[in-house]
């Protein structure tokens, strides 16, 4: 089945789909984008205050390497 418009040339209904098919897959993939995006800036924010407290990896990082051995 072919459509046609005025304006448009004629379509038929798997090319239809196609144009469709890609429209959706470029919506969403704008999407996908923003959310990574977000994801990367709500994760550098959180870096910023994590690195502002005191770290505890001076601590652990000596954890367990002083062993008292009595026999």
């Amino acid at each position: 089945m072919d459509v046609s418009t005025g304006r448009l040339a004629s379509v038929n209904n798997s090319e239809g789909a196609q144009l469709y098919s890609a429209s959706l897959s470029k919506s969403q993939q704008k999407l996908e984008g923003q959310a990574a995006l977000a994801l990367i800036q709500a994760t550098a924010s959180t870096s910023q205050i994590v690195s502002s407290q005191p770290s505890a990896s001076s601590v652990t990082a000596t954890l367990g390497q002083n062993i008292n051995i009595r026999v």
